[in-house]
């Protein structure tokens, strides 16, 4: 690392002693070890979940939302606030690192998403939330990230290709920025605890045809924002489902050096790789709902759940096209 780089890690380095230092103080204080050792599972689970979420555009709480919901049996939303809690350190740890490392992140939307979320998540949580039933929540969850899978296994290698940003990008920071942070916030992540940096990194890679170096960084930034605003509301309205704590007293201290390990190892190693495992992984949850849930479902659930796939990825085609254009209307204009 280069000297110009290095003396910003100091930041980072500070966050971490003083997380770990609450957290001890904590753990001593209310001796909640045997706490930790029944709730192990989740932290083991959080290894590969914080990693994920500091090399993908993707949560950490979209590897412990199936965790806790399908393999633990835990409710639905649990899962869902669990991953607002614990994604408050992990993805708050790994932004940090972003900042102090001086990755390149798309700041004039990242800005405008965090107002559109700061306006969106709460009345999400507080008006929206409330009426989905659970099955609902484990559904959307296991559609949104499967289309996320199925998008990067038939367009991954064409956006590894792009560089920077696209000639006249940033005209779509504030409108399409605004309007993620305050739809996504008030839908999928106001429901399910996650998937607001999804939506935002594929409008930064399929409508500012966005390098990866820069979308990834970018969607981490806005999920532990909308993360922090999410437990911020949960517990100003002491709506935080029991259970929550415990399982993110376990995960915490994982996912506090997992988030930022992601970022820092495909950095050198390179994005795709990740990417495609994840992509395999985000597939398999889908059919492990759909499985898990059959009986209540059927094949009409089953349908409705394909064709929220088969909308979402409609959709990221219509970003697709419309950046397309917009990049060649750009390059005969420079």
């Amino acid at each position: 690392m280069s000297r110009r780089s290095a003396p910003s890690l100091k930041i980072w380095f500070i966050w971490i002693a003083l997380f770990y230092t609450c957290w001890l103080a904590l753990v001593i204080t209310g001796n909640h070890w045997q706490t930790l050792a029944e709730h192990k599972g989740i932290a083991i689970a959080m290894a590969l979940g914080s990693y994920a979420a500091g090399a993908t555009p993707m949560g950490g709480g979209t590897v412990g939302f199936p965790i806790l919901v399908l393999l633990f049996k835990e409710s639905a939303t649990l899962g869902r606030d669990f991953s607002f809690a614990v994604q408050s350190i992990g993805m708050t740890s790994a932004s940090i690192f972003i900042i102090a490392r001086r990755q390149p992140v798309e700041w004039p939307m990242v800005r405008w998403a965090m107002l559109g979320s700061l306006i969106g998540t709460p009345l999400g949580i507080l008006y929206i939330a409330p009426l989905v039933p659970a099955l609902v929540i484990k559904v959307v969850f296991a559609v949104v990230w499967c289309s996320f899978g199925v998008l990067h296994l038939y367009r991954l290698k064409e956006l590894s290709r792009h560089q920077g940003l696209a000639p006249g990008a940033h005209r779509f920071d504030r409108n399409a920025g605004f309007l993620v942070g305050l739809l996504a916030g008030a839908t999928v992540a106001a429901i399910t605890g996650v998937g607001i940096d999804m939506v935002l990194y594929a409008v930064l890679v399929l409508l500012c045809q966005a390098d990866l170096k820069i979308a990834i960084p970018s969607s981490v930034i806005i999920m532990a924002f909308t993360s922090l605003v999410g437990v911020a509301v949960k517990t100003l309205t002491q709506t935080m489902q029991p259970g929550v704590f415990e399982n993110w007293l376990a995960a915490a201290p994982i996912v506090a050096l997992g988030a930022p390990l992601g970022a820092f190892v495909v950095s050198k190693v390179g994005r795709a790789p990740t990417l495609y495992f994840v992509s395999i992984l985000c597939i398999g949850q889908f059919v492990w709902t759909m499985t898990d849930e059959w009986s209540r479902l059927g094949l009409i659930g089953l349908a409705c759940a394909l064709g929220g796939v088969i909308l979402f990825n409609l959709g990221f085609e219509w970003l697709h096209r419309k950046g397309e254009r917009s990049d060649r209307r750009g390059q005969r204009g420079s």
